[in-house]
């Protein structure tokens, strides 16, 4: 079937809004690569006389979460409780890090230090081109994608053990910068398993890893590439989407598809299409496929249906696109899209 959002019916729309309410009640473990997006805004001035490059003047920086701490972010601000494990640097961009964790309302208690890695940090140099364009200019990433090991695995597992039990739910995020190995994905699938927990993965591609997990998601480049063939309609969509999960052994299946919306399939065959909230004002996309898996997983621990947590993630990844850098969104601006204000 084929959602047709903007014509939403009465039902529908009110159990979305009730969903919203529900939120207060959810705690979430987010389990990730822990990253640290830094920007600096300089405004384009001249081309440089050294290469045909545009020569910014400062104005500003700044530093936002990034990878897996933007879903623990975003439950965090819809007003769920989020808990966070992974792994940060003993370094000044892990202290920098943690303090803005903790401004969202994080509990950070189960970040593990390692003085042997980096925190990742994701350096953004941004154009201000207008008052209100910027254009990103380059990219500069500080990571090792190294698995952790050792001590420090089994301290990341400690912390895990300790905050899955008091969680709804648990959120594993990959950004492939070796926190989640081998042996945290299977403790992790076990414990939630047991423990009767909503386990979600947004899986960047290592689908292999993830079997058994109730909510996969993908985005279609990622799907594809899996399936080894391409996803060009409804139909091919529809199959896709039938064969992961019987693959995965998942109860759920989530490929997002960039401007065409979100493709979804419960176990057992059931499938919709849901077309984007908003065709316009889209500033940048960064984080848009965090806060689908973290809405979806929010929503569906709060006891919300499958296909109405996606329309939910589908309207709440059309208002962060609005917004610049790695944005999280407001329960009243949720309602706000909901009811077309």
């Amino acid at each position: 079937m084929v959602d047709t959002p903007f014509d939403m019916d009465h039902t529908t729309h009110r159990r979305l809004l009730e969903t919203i309410s529900r939120f207060h009640g959810v705690s979430v473990l987010v389990v990730g690569d822990l990253i640290l997006d830094k920007y600096t805004i300089g405004k384009p001035v001249r081309i440089s006389r050294e290469a045909p490059i545009a020569v910014l003047e400062f104005q500003r920086d700044y530093v936002v979460p990034g990878g897996g701490t933007s879903p623990a972010c975003t439950v965090a601000s819809l007003g769920g409780h989020a808990y966070l494990a992974g792994v940060v640097g003993a370094d000044h961009a892990g202290r920098e890090l943690v303090d803005e964790l903790h401004k969202y309302g994080v509990d950070t208690c189960g970040l593990v230090p390692d003085p042997q890695r980096p925190t990742t940090e994701k350096k953004r140099i941004v154009a201000q081109v207008t008052p209100s364009m910027l254009q990103q200019v380059a990219r500069i990433d500080h990571v090792d994608r190294r698995p952790v090991s050792g001590q420090i695995e089994d301290d990341l597992l400690e912390a895990i053990e300790a905050r899955l039990p008091m969680c709804d739910a648990v959120l594993l995020s990959n950004y492939k910068s070796g926190t989640l190995t081998q042996r945290i994905v299977q403790r992790v699938r076990e414990m939630a398993s047991s423990e009767g927990k909503v386990l979600a993965v947004d899986s960047q591609g290592d689908l292999a890893m993830f079997h058994g997990f109730g909510i996969v998601k993908v985005n279609q480049l990622e799907a594809e590439e899996t399936l080894r063939r391409p996803l060009s309609s409804e139909a091919s969509f529809e199959e896709g989407l039938a064969e992961l999960l019987d693959s995965l052994d998942a109860q759920a299946m989530i490929v997002t598809r960039s401007a065409e919306g979100m493709s979804v399939m419960k176990r057992g065959g059931e499938y919709s299409h849901i077309p984007v909230t908003n065709s316009s004002e889209v500033f940048d996309v960064t984080g848009a496929g965090d806060t689908v898996i973290a809405v979806a997983t929010l929503a569906v621990a709060s006891g919300a249906d499958l296909f109405d947590a996606a329309r939910l993630a589908n309207y709440a990844a059309g208002v962060v696109v609005r917004k610049w850098g790695n944005a999280v969104l407001k329960p009243d601006e949720l309602r706000a899209a909901l009811i077309g204000e």
